[in-house]
């Protein structure tokens, strides 16, 4: 849901009011929505929240009907229960991704109103056929005009069997009235091959425009904002580049080990879960060229730019880590190969971090370092740009000894908002410079809603909004930048476990960025970087 609206009554004119000439968004058109996986806990833990509340803001239409589908033994009336004993358990849950102090009853009721459950195999053609009865009768219910979205909130392994099935039975046709859209969840393959290999599946049964392939991290209102942070202001956009950044850093870290995700993760790792979706979504969104508009198209041909270009990784640009047993806020915790559902010698990683080279016009010469784990000494995820130092002339005869780093840091989560760091003169009689910062925090300007961070995303699914998903060469071209990594990493580390979970991560990301004449990873204490070596 991205816009061109500006928050100042006029041009020219300066306002500390963020609400000023605001328009809240119209409902979304009518449809109906069928959600494959209906009984499973991404439903029931962010989507149904998300819907919720769409419902309570209004921006659901009136002509919405809602269509579970999975093998669980359920009627509508059982999948209705389930669903608002799951959404009153987030009441004062503040650990929860979704907490709220009550439920609106009334919004709650609405959205219950519109639920119509199917039980069903999702490799079962039968079940396709009354699929296609149900949607035909709760369309004409609730007046949605034939149009359809379908949500694959399914394992992947379903994700080309369920558009199969789809398209054999007629459902994703748009030869008669409506339009239909088909929403598909991460991973979206494993590796350059099989990612290769489901886009081709799929695209043999849809049109590009009716993927969605969704990506909860841009959903976030912070990772929006890079937009307008970037483009909308003359501070920021004249400096954006090459000639004054020296490097960027993108932080994905986690306080949480792997939980009771065992089975995934073994298979799957951290490089493969992070990486190609959520941590390259940020470099896109932080690297980008400014789009000519605000279409899908433009915005998502300079996304494709950006990852078209990016150097592909050697070996020696990453470092993998493994968490052993530690303490994490406070607590004591067990070492990844002691968790559930994993091996007592496993060697799969659950941090990495990579030294990024894009080579194109911008950014020729300015690394990026990603990094991303769990069982981290505090959980954030932001975007650190670090400018280009000073000349140091003027204080080499004033006791200075090094001037300090200029940082702009983004922070997506958990305190959204953005900080500015810079050097003042101390107070005394003496040139003496001390790093200081300026804050601004969303919460300090913006009432808070809750949010899973799905629903603009739900919202623009159902408005025909495709900027915020990623197409079938960015997906590849992503897990082509990667390609060498997940191949080399395939060769047994050396002495993992390697980092002590509630630490900052292994010492090997440390020499990485380090070998970069000495840059260090910013702390993930909180502090502010004091001057020092190269950072």
């Amino acid at each position: 849901m991205i816009n061109s609206q500006s928050g100042s009554d006029a041009p020219g004119v300066d306002t500390l009011d963020p609400s000023s000439a605001f328009n809240p968004p119209a409902p979304a058109g009518h449809c109906t929505l069928v959600i494959f996986g209906a009984a499973g806990d991404l439903t029931s833990r962010l989507l149904m929240p998300a819907l919720y509340n769409l419902a309570r803001t209004h921006l659901l239409s009136d002509n919405l009907a809602l269509v579970g589908v999975d093998r669980a033994p359920l009627d509508t009336e059982k999948w209705r229960a389930h669903l608002t004993a799951k959404l009153r358990g987030f009441v004062d849950m503040p650990t929860s991704e979704f907490h709220i102090d009550t439920i609106d009853e009334d919004a709650w009721h609405w959205l219950q109103s519109r639920m119509t459950y199917l039980q069903g195999d999702l490799t079962d053609a039968d079940m396709y056929r009354r699929l296609g009865q149900a949607i035909e009768q709760v369309g004409a219910e609730h007046r949605t005009e034939g149009n359809c979205l379908f949500y694959l909130a399914v394992a992947d392994r379903f994700f080309a069997e369920v558009i199969a099935q789809l398209g054999r039975a007629q459902l994703v046709s748009e030869n008669a009235p409506g339009w239909r859209r088909v929403v598909i969840e991460k991973p979206f393959g494993h590796d350059l091959e099989s990612a290769r290999a489901l886009n081709a599946e799929i695209l043999k049964t849809l049109r590009e425009d009716q993927i969605y392939r969704i990506d909860h991290f841009l959903g976030k209102e912070t990772v929006q904002s890079i937009m307008a942070v970037r483009f909308a202001n003359g501070l920021f956009e004249p400096i954006w580049n090459r000639n004054h950044i020296d490097h960027v850093q993108i932080t994905v870290a986690e306080t949480v080990g792997v939980e009771r995700r065992g089975q995934f993760y073994e298979q799957t790792g951290c490089l493969r879960d992070m990486v190609p979706n959520h941590v390259f979504q940020l470099l896109g969104m932080i690297a980008m060229e400014p789009p000519t508009s605000f279409s899908a198209d433009a915005f998502r041909d300079r996304k494709s730019d950006v990852f078209s270009a990016i150097r592909t990784l050697r070996v020696e640009d990453a470092a993998r880590g493994q968490y052993a047993a530690g303490t994490v806020l406070g607590k004591p915790v067990r070492a990844y190969r002691d968790e559930p559902n994993v091996a007592p010698d496993s060697l799969v990683e659950t941090y990495c971090a990579l030294r990024v080279i894009i080579d194109n016009w911008r950014w020729a010469g300015v690394p990026f370092y990603l990094r991303t784990g769990k069982y981290l000494a505090r959980r954030t995820t932001e975007i650190a740009v670090r400018f280009n130092q000073a000349p140091y002339s003027l204080f080499r005869h004033t006791g200075v000894n090094a001037l300090g780093a200029n940082w702009l840091v983004l922070r997506i989560q958990p305190d959204e908002g953005i900080s500015l760091q810079f050097d003042v003169k101390r107070p005394g009689p003496t040139i003496e410079l001390a790093p200081v910062n300026m804050d601004f925090r969303y919460k300090d300007w913006f009432a808070q809603e809750p949010n899973v961070g799905y629903e603009t995303l739900i919202y623009d699914c159902m408005i025909g909004d495709a900027s915020l998903f990623q197409r079938a060469d960015s997906v590849e071209a992503g897990w082509r930048v990667v390609q060498p990594i997940i191949d080399a990493w395939r060769e047994p580390p050396q002495g993992f476990p390697n980092y002590t979970a509630g630490s900052a991560g292994p010492a090997t990301a440390d020499a990485l960025i380090a070998r970069d004449g000495g840059r260090r990873w910013r702390p993930l204490d909180g502090r502010s970087l004091r001057r020092g070596p190269r950072l």
